[in-house]
């Protein structure tokens, strides 16, 4: 069975986390990534996090399905092998500061005339115009920007990180969105574009009604904690074995039934609280009232009681749980596998589920510069060229 990106060559000149991650995506769906990391020391991610045999595990996902090919981009003779790939591929990822390419003589002009049909992923943390485009950015910082920092956390404490790189990763979910439209327009008229995705809009995107807000009534949404501001009740409760379920109460005939469950009959017949609305206006009296309930019983038995009746519910998993979770397991998503040393490992499962053509693991993270010869010879470049660019350390 073919898969849907099959046939498309892919130039991966990201490192870390955002452009990688758009490269990952690209390859478990058939797509050929060919990743050039620097000689010698290689993508930073191999270092990133907890490390087995001095290479991090984080690796193992991230660089699934790709070819790593070692390249001194800094080199003229590098730039030349970087141009020869690029003249024959699909798409070029990169998320180097803006004018880095150009630098090195592949500008967004250069590369489209020397290859039409390219498209070019360019994630950056302010983009590719306006007045911050030359300022270094990482995720965290387009995290900030994008208004997600200032809501994350307690009222009245310290805006907190959100525990996951979110800033890269959505910035990287955005760039696989872009290249397969623009592919979808290349399709239509034969030629690429550039994708130009900035780390703070990325994050920008996913804020509602932030902005309509703001614009509207001056109000400037506050952080929350656990709550869903506006949305009632929806929040994490306290339960005697002090674990918390996360209920989720907010339609108006769940919320009916949940009071049912937690003995208010005043509360379910309260016109008050037919609708969201009004719900929204009186959350923390709410919230009382189910905490009052839920604090009387274990985590087990609270969500039991609600599942029994509909009423969208959970526990807070950490990485055992999900370890151990049999619906994670009966939807592929805990992939077993083993390191290179045959170390066991669990590699996250693929999405989207593509019912007939889903992705795949067809070859597990490459040892740096793996495929160096492989890929330079079918480029053309013989033994003998190859071992002149591997001792003046080009590749």
């Amino acid at each position: 069975m073919s898969l849907p990106l099959e046939g498309l060559r892919v130039i991966e000149m990201g490192q870390l986390i955002a452009g990688p991650m758009a490269g990952r995506m690209l390859a478990e769906f058939g797509a050929d990534v060919i990743k050039i990391e620097p000689p010698e020391k290689g993508d930073p991610l191999r270092k990133w996090r907890m490390l087995h045999n001095e290479t991090s595990v984080w690796w193992a996902v991230q660089s699934r399905n790709k070819r790593s090919v070692t390249l001194d981009l800094r080199q003229p003779e590098g730039q030349e092998v970087a141009l020869s790939l690029l003249k024959e591929a699909d798409i070029l990822i990169e998320n180097f500061r803006p004018g880095t390419l150009a630098k090195w003589g592949m500008s967004w002009e250069t590369l489209h005339t020397l290859n039409p049909g390219l498209i070019v992923l360019s994630v950056s943390g302010y983009g590719q115009t306006g007045p911050y485009r030359d300022r270094p950015g990482f995720g965290v910082i387009g995290e900030a920007m994008g208004g997600l920092r200032f809501l994350s956390g307690e009222p009245g404490r310290t805006p907190v990180r959100v525990g996951i790189s979110i800033g890269d990763s959505l910035s990287a979910l955005h760039g696989v969105i872009g290249i397969l439209l623009a592919l979808r327009h290349r399709d239509r008229s034969g030629n690429g574009q550039q994708v130009d995705v900035a780390l703070y809009e990325s994050v920008f995107n996913m804020m509602e009604s932030l902005l309509p807000e703001y614009s509207v009534f001056g109000a400037i949404r506050q952080p929350a904690g656990s709550s869903l501001p506006g949305i009632a009740p929806t929040n994490a409760y306290r339960c005697k074995d002090g674990k918390y379920a996360l209920i989720a109460g907010n339609g108006d005939s769940i919320f009916l039934r949940l009071m049912e469950i937690i003995h208010r009959p005043d509360l379910a017949a309260d016109p008050t609280f037919a609708h969201n609305d009004g719900r929204a206006r009186h959350a923390g009296m709410l919230d009382a009232a189910i905490s009052q309930w839920a604090e009387k019983f274990t985590l087990t038995e609270v969500l039991a009681s609600l599942h029994e009746r509909g009423i969208p519910a959970g526990k807070i998993y950490d990485a055992s749980d999900i370890a151990s979770d049999p619906h994670y397991q009966a939807r592929d998503m805990l992939l077993a596998d083993t390191l290179d040393d045959g170390t066991p490992v669990t590699l996250p499962g693929i999405v989207p589920k593509l019912s007939s053509t889903p992705g795949n693991v067809r070859t597990r993270a490459p040892q740096l510069g793996a495929h160096t010869d492989e890929v330079l010879a079918e480029l053309g470049f013989d033994d003998a060229i190859r071992r002149d660019l591997r001792g003046r350390g080009i590749i």
